[in-house]
């Protein structure tokens, strides 16, 4: 019997967002009241300019591959249990400063969001869908205790760092270029043991990111492999049996640190044996989940003869709900109806096996913001080397015009609802 398609996609309504900000209150009382707590605000934020900017560095550039280059400022907030958000800063880039004591360096309360601003080819800067992040952010960051906030308010943040800094670091004479913007919340209360954290800092950094989502792999300038010898596609290494990512009932489908440092090792042996990423698999089954850090995607013909795009669904919270994944998705259906059924269902690595052997599979894919949309031209599976088909020669169709709708989109040749467009700023002197 042919497995039920699960469609579904997770959403954070209004009322979902004030109740999360509303469990942030805390319990005690202050002579029997509540006391006011203050929810996080964008129209107070104060701006103090760097009297120090650092030069630009070149685009692919090997401080641009070092990914420690970050722009002249970034966003800083504060947060305690019993006053609240405090006032929002806008101030030069630099160190933090928390106790050896503070929670987040004990116990794994952290978390982040990833998002490019982009310089159009018609000369404006933008960002993609940043409404989605910061409501995944919320989600995140309740999903660990941290508290609560209006995903409206951080994005007007993001968006006055990117307005700020966005004319010096993408200039008008870069078109086509982006930085990473990396929102992170951490727990900064200086004491020790397991508890909901009292006090926490949110801050906003914009950093210099190298171009990931070529078709030629993803090893860069740090590759042990030579540029010469790879051959276009990522090649992935299926994880073991006794190799875990994420699990229903955890918490996969949060940006938090505690889902990454434990796939380094895993992420160490794929590159110490060529291969680019993990391809994650879940219980005996081999649940296909994601590759490395990125949502994953095949297109095959069933053995009927309808063309399928599918991918693993949000429903047990194992994936990421990836931006970039929910726009493949959506467009894909949009523009892609009639010609190509998209689907959200479990499925397995022997499925992908078969579909390999009888010459089903057309193609696979990662998506994700730091990657973009790559092309997989391998999967290594119980032993075996299983080539992926790449009809484009160094991509598959759809890869190729799913990402060019994105692009297009993301670079200012297509109107869409998606992008929202920055008026740059600059600080007085």
């Amino acid at each position: 019997m042919a497995p039920v398609a699960i469609q579904t996609t997770y959403e954070l309504t209004d009322s979902d967002i004030k109740d999360s900000v509303n469990k942030t209150a805390p319990s005690v009382t202050i002579n029997g009241k509540l006391p006011h707590i203050n929810e996080l605000d964008a129209s107070r934020l104060v701006f103090t300019r760097n009297p120090n900017p650092k030069p630009v560095p070149e685009p692919n550039s090997p401080e641009v591959w070092a990914h420690n280059v970050c722009s002249d400022h970034m966003v800083t907030c504060q947060w305690s249990s019993t006053t609240g958000w405090q006032t929002p800063h806008l101030e030069p880039y630099g160190p933090l400063s928390i106790m050896p004591t503070a929670s987040v360096l004990h116990y794994a309360t952290e978390c982040f969001e990833g998002l490019r601003f982009y310089r159009g080819h018609d000369s404006n800067l933008r960002l993609f869908r940043p409404d989605r992040n910061c409501r995944r952010m919320l989600d995140s960051a309740t999903r660990i205790s941290l508290p609560g906030f209006d995903p409206a308010e951080l994005q007007k943040l993001i968006e006055t760092l990117c307005a700020v800094d966005g004319e010096k670091w993408l200039p008008i004479t870069r078109p086509g270029t982006f930085l990473y913007l990396r929102p992170t919340m951490i727990a900064t209360a200086a004491a020790l043991g397991v508890q909901k954290p009292k006090e926490a800092l949110l801050y906003i950094i914009a950093c210099c990111f190298p171009s990931y989502d070529t078709p030629s792999g993803t090893a860069g300038l740090n590759s042990n492999v030579p540029q010469r010898t790879r051959k276009p596609g990522l090649k992935l290494l299926a994880s073991k049996e006794d190799s875990v990512r994420a699990w229903p009932g955890g918490f996969g489908f949060a940006k938090v640190g505690a889902n990454y440092g434990p796939s380094l090792i895993a992420q160490g042996e794929a590159r110490e044996r060529g291969y680019d990423q993990i391809l994650w698999l879940l219980g005996k089954e081999c649940n296909v989940t994601e590759a490395g850090a990125s949502n994953f995607f095949v297109v095959w013909r069933t053995k009927e003869g309808r063309t399928e795009l599918v991918t693993a669904p949000l429903d047990d919270k194992i994936i990421l709900d990836g931006v970039t994944r929910r726009s493949v998705l959506e467009l894909a259906r949009e523009r892609l109806e009639g010609e190509v059924e998209v689907i959200e269902r479990k499925y397995t690595m022997n499925e992908v096996e078969n579909a390999i052997e009888e010459g089903r599979l057309i193609e696979a894919f990662t998506t994700g913001t730091a990657f973009f949309i790559s092309p997989i031209s391998n999967i290594h599976f119980r032993g075996r080397d299983l080539e992926v088909p790449m009809s484009e020669g160094i991509t598959g169709e759809y890869a190729a015009i799913l990402k060019t709708w994105l692009k297009r989109i993301m670079y200012g040749a297509e109107e869409h609802d998606w992008a929202v467009v920055l008026k740059e700023m600059q600080l007085d002197a």
